[in-house]
């Protein structure tokens, strides 16, 4: 049965490390009905999708923006870099999006997107144990580093506080996920992100 969960998959759905934050991957996840989570960085007065810094020939944000055509598709959007919360507005508006939220900024960059009313979540982890600016985010990117460090309980007490959920499936630290994944089946309302999207659809639909 549908358990709510909406599954995003990470920088879209890639089966070859070489289509990660490609066309390919954004356009297979999107046809098969998946949100999208991708990196956001600058380059010469672009908004451009790159992890690492870009060289040059990186797809743009609004050319990512276009294979959307026009579906209410949820977007995470990792900010690699300060700076591009106004462009990103800009981009978001002219396509008419608003299911995404932004996310993984700096403090200052933080800051200013709230102000800009961009949909920011911030960050809890075993790393960072207090998330900044909770009372003011919409939501929570819920992470995994070292460790499978919480579980529903925990996912339970930030929905309860009106605020939305996106946990990171322990896949994309190379650790053991199907486990933890049965933790989440009965909370409704919540986000994954994972690299096995096509998995999570199966599992979290009573399939597996």
């Amino acid at each position: 049965m549908d358990r709510n969960i909406t599954i995003i998959a990470h920088r879209g759905w890639w089966k070859s490390e070489d289509e990660k934050n490609s066309k390919t991957a954004f356009e297979r996840a999107f046809d098969n009905g998946f949100g999208v989570e991708t990196d956001l960085r600058d380059i010469k007065g672009e908004i451009v999708i790159s992890h690492n810094m870009p060289e040059g020939g990186e797809m743009t944000f609004e050319e990512f923006l276009k294979l959307l055509a026009g579906r209410d598709l949820p977007l995470a959007l990792n900010i690699k870099a300060d700076g591009l919360a106004d462009e990103i507005k800009r981009l978001l508006e002219k396509y008419n999006h608003t299911n995404y939220f932004t996310f993984d900024m700096s403090i200052p960059e933080m800051v200013y997107q709230h102000k800009l009313g961009l949909n920011v979540f911030t960050g809890l982890s075993d790393i960072v144990p207090e998330p900044i600016m909770f009372d003011r985010a919409k939501g929570v990117w819920l992470d995994c580093f070292n460790s499978d460090w919480f579980g529903a309980e925990e996912v339970k007490k930030i929905l309860d506080k009106n605020k939305k959920v996106c946990i990171v499936s322990p896949d994309l630290h190379k650790r053991e996920y199907k486990n933890v994944w049965c933790m989440y089946k009965d909370i409704p309302d919540i986000m994954l992100c994972t690299d096995y999207p096509d998995e999570a659809k199966e599992f979290f639909n009573g399939k597996n």
